[in-house]
């Protein structure tokens, strides 16, 4: 793992900020997701079959050994399960899927005296990934299937869920009031550039027959680009991500940089979204263990200060060498002419002696030279 994933998942696995963005997403900006409501859970997805799932150490002692003939087609499980066993009934090997999402929130969403219970995931991109809608949709739904999966195997422990069930709620392990979770995925992407992507499983597609793309399901994807956010936007985030996003968006234009940093309303953010910052954007921030915060605008400004006052000194430097140059120049140029060398044979002296090219010879001459003999 980079260090780009590594600081962009560290700064996200923050409750504040993980419910920043989606209450950026889908409350616009409205504080609705309460940060202290969300729960992370381990974001690894794995799917197999149902018979490789039994053999992979889930059934347990008691369970319903019909199991097997069931028919169920697959189900996911966790990644410690399937290391206990990989070979299937007659040496047959397990046949699995598994994905790693770089986070996984379970959420408690309370509004309008209604309770919702959701998984929240997000993926984090610093290069724009050209098949994000297939990579999303296979992590929503093997994340169902776990979900399926789990309520399956909790009615088989108690056999009694299926008492007066009809044949299909009993060969599904899934009852008519049984319930599954929403799965919302967000994409963010940590780049200066524009995503140029697909946002969606039909615009990878070659087709472009709508009647025929009707039959077809679509799957979106959700996605905070820094490039496309107007100042409005950016407004709406309550937390450090302002000031993530936006410097990520104005980071090549120094002006409105620093435009936007002295607008800021927070002032200081804390360390681990200047870690994104400096490594995104390679921003040659100092990074202190010893502090918390650190004022971003005061921060830029003071780099750009060194960085023009080091300009200075370094132009003063070349003047000062390139005046002793120029003296050098006409003191040969005077000399050379008096004991009648040619242009030609001035010239090649200028560049043994001085060790600069027959351009800036030929300036100096022009410069410097009276008459040619």
């Amino acid at each position: 793992m980079g260090t780009a994933d590594i600081v962009t998942k560290e700064y996200m696995r923050g409750n504040a900020v993980f419910a920043d963005a989606f209450n950026y997403l889908i409350y616009n900006g409205k504080k609705v997701i309460d940060p202290a409501k969300l729960k992370e859970i381990d974001p690894t997805e794995i799917a197999l079959p149902f018979d490789d799932e039994e053999k992979a150490g889930k059934e347990k002692d008691g369970e319903d050994k019909n199991r097997k003939a069931q028919g169920t087609e697959w189900s996911s499980v966790k990644n410690e399960s399937v290391r206990k066993k990989t070979a299937g009934r007659a040496g047959k090997k397990t046949d699995t899927v598994q994905r790693y999402r770089d986070l996984l929130k379970f959420a408690v969403i309370k509004q309008d005296e209604r309770t919702s219970y959701v998984l929240l995931g997000i993926e984090n991109q610093t290069d724009v990934h050209y098949a994000m809608p297939v990579r999303n949709a296979i992590y929503d739904a093997l994340q169902y299937g776990r979900q399926v999966a789990d309520i399956a195997a909790g009615h088989r422990r108690n056999k009694n869920d299926f008492s007066g069930k009809n044949n299909g709620e009993y060969l599904s392990g899934f009852l008519k009031e049984d319930h599954i979770r929403p799965v919302i995925t967000l994409v963010i992407h940590f780049g200066a550039e524009e995503w140029d992507g697909p946002l969606s499983l039909h615009e990878m597609m070659s087709t472009r027959d709508m009647e025929l793309l009707s039959f077809v399901e679509n799957y979106r994807i959700h996605l905070i680009d820094p490039a496309k956010l107007t100042e409005e936007q950016l407004n709406k985030f309550s937390t450090s991500m302002r000031e993530v996003i936006g410097y990520i968006k104005y980071s090549k234009n120094k002006d409105k940089l620093l435009e936007f940093l002295r607008t800021d309303t927070h002032r200081s953010i804390e360390m681990n979204a200047v870690r994104v910052i400096k490594t995104i954007t390679n921003t040659p921030i100092e990074v202190s263990e010893e502090e918390e915060e650190i004022e971003m605008c005061k921060a830029i400004e003071d780099l750009i200060a060194e960085s023009e006052a080091r300009g200075r000194a370094e132009g003063e430097v070349r003047g000062r060498a390139e005046g002793e140059t120029r003296g050098e120049a006409k003191g040969m140029i005077e000399i050379c002419l008096d004991m009648s060398f040619s242009k030609e044979d001035i010239l090649k002296k200028l560049q043994e002696k001085l060790n600069i090219s027959l351009q800036q010879a030929g300036e100096y001459f022009e410069m410097y030279g009276k008459h040619i003999v």
